[in-house]
C-alpha cells in the first residue's frame, strides 16, 4: 500500500508509521523505472504504488548530481537558484496530482497549489528581471577552488536540493489528512489567504527595491534626480523607504514566514503543535539567516551609511523602539531651490548686521 493506514488525524504526523516503512521503496524505485520506462501504463502503476513522499525524495536526490555536473561543466554555480522558484511548486503539484489520481478529497490541496503557483510566478519574474542571483558565485571569490568544489557537492547541489523538497513536506501531511474527507473549513481559508498575503508583501517589497535601483541607475547615468526621489536617497546607495523602512529585508521576512505558515497549516489541520516536517522550515530559516548575514557584511563595506541603517531598522522583524519608519536621516534633504533661497536670506541678514 502506497499510503499509510492512519485512524486519526493526529496519526498523520507519526514519522514512524508514515515515513520509515516506505524508505525501502527509495532503493527499489530506480530499477522499477528502468524496467518500465517505455510502458506508460506500468509507469502510472508504479507512480500510484509508490508513497508520494518517497517519489518526491527520489526526484530531489536525482537532481543533485545533475546540478553538480552542469555547474562544473560550464562553471556556473547558480543552477539550483534557477530552479528555486520552480521546484517547490513541482513537489506540491506532485502531491496534489497524486491525491486526484487516488480519488482523495482535494479542495484544501487545490487551494494550496493555487498559492504555490502564484509564489512561483512572483519569484521567477523577479529572478528574471534582476538577471539572477547566486550566493555560490559570491562565495567563490572567498574560497579556494578545492574547498569550493566540496562546498558545491555538499551544499549547493545536494543540500539545497534536499531543502527545496523538505519545505514542501507539510503538503504530504495535508495529503494524508485529506483521506478523512474533510472539506475546507474557516481555518484553511485563513491559512491560504495569509500565504497569498505574504506573497503580496514580497511583490511590493520587490517592486519598491526595483524602482529604487532603476532610479539610482538613471541618476548615475545622467546625473538627474528623478522627481520621486531626493538626491540624498540616491547618494545613499540603498533603499530605506516603504516596506524597507520597517525591515531591512521585507521580502526575505515574508519568504521565511511563508514556509513557517505552511508548516503550521499542516500542524493545525492534524491537531498537533509540531511534527517532523519542522525540519524544512527550520533549515530554510537557518539558510536565510546565514546568507543575509553574509550579504549584509558585503553591503556594509560598500555603503558607509548601511551600519546606521542596521542600527535603526530591524533585519527581518520591525523594531519596537526606533525612529519613525522612513525617517532614516536626521534631516531630509532640502530641494535645491529652497536651499538657495535660505542661503540668500542668510546673506541679506548678514549684510544688514554688518551695516549696523
Amino acid at each position: 500500500m502506497a499510503l499509510p493506514v492512519v485512524k486519526t488525524l493526529t496519526e498523520c504526523n507519526n514519522f514512524q508509521t508514515t515515513v520509515l516503512p516506505y524508505l525501502p521503496q527509495l532503493y527499489d524505485l530506480p530499477q522499477q523505472l528502468l524496467q518500465s520506462w517505455n510502458n506508460p501504463t506500468e509507469l502510472q502503476n508504479i507512480y500510484l504504488a509508490t508513497n508520494p513522499l518517497i517519489t518526491a525524495a527520489a526526484f530531489c536526490l536525482a537532481l543533485a548530481p545533475v546540478f553538480l555536473l552542469i555547474s562544473e561543466l560550464n562553471r556556473n554555480y547558480s543552477q539550483v537558484d534557477r530552479m528555486w522558484s520552480i521546484l517547490p511548486t513541482i513537489y506540491n503539484t506532485h502531491y496534489v496530482v497524486y491525491a486526484h489520481m487516488s480519488g482523495l478529497s482535494t479542495e484544501r490541496l487545490d487551494n494550496l497549489i493555487a498559492f504555490s503557483v502564484v509564489w512561483s510566478l512572483r519569484l521567477t519574474f523577479n529572478y528574471l528581471r534582476k538577471g539572477g542571483y547566486s550566493i555560490g558565485e559570491i562565495l567563490r571569490k572567498y574560497i579556494s577552488p578545492p574547498l569550493f568544489f566540496v562546498f558545491n557537492v555538499t551544499f549547493i547541489s545536494l543540500a539545497q536540493s534536499i531543502l527545496l523538497f523538505l519545505i514542501t513536506t507539510p503538503t504530504y501531511v495535508l495529503l494524508l489528512a485529506s483521506r478523512f474527507g474533510n472539506e475546507m473549513v474557516s481555518s484553511d481559508l485563513v491559512f491560504s489567504r495569509v500565504l497569498m498575503g505574504l506573497v503580496l508583501v514580497e511583490f511590493f517589497a520587490d517592486q519598491q527595491q526595483w524602482n529604487y535601483q532603476k532610479a539610482k541607475t538613471e541618476y548615475l547615468k545622467i546625473a538627474k534626480v528623478p522627481y520621486t526621489y531626493e538626491q540624498e536617497d540616491l547618494d545613499r546607495g540603498f533603499v530605506v523607504t516603504g516596506l524597507w523602512s520597517w525591515s531591512r529585508h521585507p521580502n526575505f521576512a515574508a519568504e521565511q514566514a511563508i514556509w513557517v505558515v505552511l508548516y503550521q497549516w499542516g500542524c493545525w489541520t492534524t491537531h498537533v503543535l509540531y511534527n517532523w516536517t519542522f525540519a524544512g522550515a527550520m533549515c530554510y530559516l537557518i539558510l536565510f539567516q546565514a546568507s543575509t548575514w553574509f550579504t549584509e557584511l558585503i553591503t556594509a563595506r560598500k555603503y558607509p551609511e548601511y551600519e546606521e541603517y542596521q542600527r535603526r531598522v530591524g533585519k527581518f522583524i520591525p523594531k519596537l523602539s526606533t525612529d519613525l519608519p522612513g525617517d532614516f536621516s536626521e534631516q531630509k534633504a532640502k530641494p535645491k531651490l529652497d536651499s538657495e533661497k535660505s542661503t540668500a536670506v542668510k546673506g541679506r541678514s548678514g549684510t544688514k548686521k554688518s551695516k549696523k
